[in-house]
């Protein structure tokens, strides 16, 4: 805990130079924490791998705490989701700029057990984000949740983030995928092999799609190896969000709340691999480093 106030400052250095600090509508006064600085107090929180938020006031440097009680920090933070995905998108577009080659994939992440599916209330505010039973091919599992859908770049930045209901198949993310890219090649695995999808991503955003076919297909072939190197990317990034930032580690009680944690997490792992390349030249997916 140390470290919170120098990890916030390093933080606070490097968006100050991407973002504002201006006031959202909905506040009627001025607060004492401007909407910047609690979004940074949201990213170092989860850098630092703390997920509680009364673990986080208690440890939270003076100079801040008095600024904002809990309650309303917590309020404030699922307002500034919008905002937060603002700042994801400028640092990835930094990195991404003229990238011409992009990873597709998806990931479980549950929210209980199936044998408490049943009775479980949590992320019911609307009937569109109500959570389901889905099946994960890679892992072999069945699980009740959702499915973090994700696009990342052969260097390893998340260009392109959403959530679905667990039963939603991957193919459907991209709908949304070709309203978001073009002109690039997008690498995916078997789940994205579709011939009708390939050939309207093609049409629609001159998106190639790249999937390894399955052997009994007509005219099968081998994936170009290099293409099935690059895909491993994804999956490492995958691996991180869980391991380091413990992405599948949940709290939340609503839809909104549990988004906006999803968000500042995968926020916070692009403002570290920024920080990496800017700050330090080194590799920028060495994310068990010192920022400071």
């Amino acid at each position: 805990m140390n470290n919170l106030q120098a990890n916030y400052e390093r933080i606070l250095e490097v968006l100050r130079k991407i973002s504002g600090e201006n006031l959202l509508s909905y506040q009627r006064r001025v607060p004492k924490l401007k909407d910047l600085e609690l979004i940074i107090v949201v990213l170092t929180a989860k850098f630092m791998g703390i997920d509680s938020e009364n673990h986080l006031f208690r440890h939270i440097p003076d100079t801040l705490g008095q600024k904002i009680d809990r309650s309303v920090y917590n309020r404030r933070k699922r307002r500034l989701a919008s905002k937060i995905n603002e700042i994801r998108m400028k640092l990835a577009r930094s990195f991404n700029e003229h990238e011409k080659f992009f990873i597709i994939d998806s990931m479980p992440i549950e929210v209980c057990k199936l044998s408490r599916s049943h009775t479980s209330k949590i992320f019911k505010d609307a009937e569109y984000c109500y959570p389901n039973r889905g099946f994960c091919a890679s892992q072999q599992m069945h699980f009740y949740g959702y499915k973090l859908h994700a696009v990342c770049s052969i260097s390893g930045i998340f260009q392109s983030i959403d959530l679905s209901p667990a039963s939603v198949h991957d193919i459907h993310y991209l709908k949304d995928i070709k309203e978001q890219l073009s002109d690039c090649t997008l690498i995916g695995d078997k789940g994205y092999l579709s011939s009708e999808i390939q050939i309207d991503l093609f049409n629609y955003a001159n998106i190639e799609l790249e999937t390894p076919k399955r052997v009994n297909q007509k005219d099968y072939r081998p994936q170009f190896y290099l293409f099935k190197k690059q895909r491993k990317k994804i999956e490492t990034l995958f691996s991180q969000l869980c391991d380091q930032f413990m992405i599948k580690r949940n709290y939340a009680k609503s839809f909104e709340g549990f988004k906006t944690r999803i968000l500042a997490k995968i926020t916070a792992l692009t403002v570290v691999q920024f920080i990496n390349k800017a700050y330090f030249k080194r590799n920028i997916n060495n994310l068990k480093v010192s920022i400071i």
